[in-house]
């Protein structure tokens, strides 16, 4: 009887081991996106699910938790909550880990994440209904200073909503009032609640034709509007790029990490993830974990810049 306990034990001690160091993935992954479906950060992230299912021949799929119109971040403090085994990655933008933090949210605050990489730089635009009698940022400034002009924006906390803001004042005027949306597209514009918003261009592309695009916010001018300026061009202090990257907690193992990376790493290479970049006028990479880090830290010194001229 004693002999068979111990072999009992024995041969329990010999799975246990195997069990805890079971091979990441072994099942289902998920890629939160805090926003809705359909722009690019949603589509690029569904590229990689979709190659990481192929790759590892587990199930992932993309999330979509909305914020509201700019926070509280449901979906990144969503992933902050989870687990540090990377079944749960963040696809965020730029506002997660350099706004996030300072906003008062306890999930995210100190900053949890840790980035595996960037990989879009969105072309985001300002941009007016077809019919506005301005057709550019300094028409624009005249027009507000004799009316009332609203803004439709993602959200108050967020860097381009900042850039904006900031960058009105830079030229002498202010919005009347503004508006926080989940979706800022062509309808937003065409329903008359908003005359100005600030979006992604994938977002107006079908009625690219039909509104005007007073600046872009970015580091260099978006090759299907070259001729709307960069907001850096009319105030350089303003001058900040809006990304999307892969984030996880920063307890997360480095083999788990590194299986992740492999697959997003080659996805932003592929020739679909290109062609997307050439229909948007997107920029697509892979940036690495350390220098992806080192930016959004150079993205917390340059916000501090921005808030300071709100001030």
């Amino acid at each position: 009887m004693k002999k068979t306990l111990i072999a009992r034990v024995a041969a329990l001690a010999a799975i246990l081991p195997g069990v805890a160091a079971a091979e990441y993935p072994e099942k289902p992954v998920e890629f939160v996106v805090p926003w809705p479906p359909g722009d690019l950060e949603d589509v690029l992230t569904r590229m990689i699910a979709e190659d990481f299912q192929a790759k590892y021949g587990v199930p992932a799929a993309v999330v979509n938790k909305p914020g509201g119109g700019g926070g509280p971040f449901p979906g990144a403090i969503d992933v902050a909550n989870a687990p540090a085994d990377g079944y749960t990655v963040g696809s965020f933008i730029i506002a997660v880990p350099v706004v996030g933090p300072n906003i008062g949210i306890p999930e995210l605050s100190p900053n949890p994440f840790e980035p595996l990489g960037t990989f879009l730089t969105y072309p985001f635009v300002i941009v007016a209904g077809e019919n506005a009698p301005y057709d550019d940022i300094d028409g624009l400034a005249a027009h507000a200073k004799e009316n009332d002009v609203v803004l439709g924006h993602f959200g108050a906390p967020l860097v381009p909503t900042k850039v904006t803001l900031a960058l009105a004042k830079a030229k002498g005027f202010s919005y009347a009032s503004d508006a926080a949306f989940d979706a800022l597209d062509c309808n937003t514009l065409a329903s008359g609640d908003v005359d100005v918003i600030n979006t992604t261009l994938q977002l107006v592309l079908p009625c690219l034709d039909k509104v005007k695009v007073l600046a872009s916010i970015g580091e260099e001018r978006i090759p299907l509007t070259p001729d709307a300026p960069t907001v850096a061009e009319l105030a350089p202090d303003l001058n900040i790029a809006l990304w999307n990257g892969l984030f996880v907690n920063k307890d997360t193992p480095a083999d788990v990490r590194e299986k992740i990376i492999a697959v997003a790493s080659e996805t932003m290479k592929s020739e679909r993830a290109q062609k997307l970049a050439a229909e948007t006028g997107a920029l697509v990479y892979w940036q690495s974990a350390e220098d992806s880090t080192a930016r959004i830290e150079a993205d917390i010194a340059a916000m501090g810049k921005i808030n300071a001229a709100l001030e």
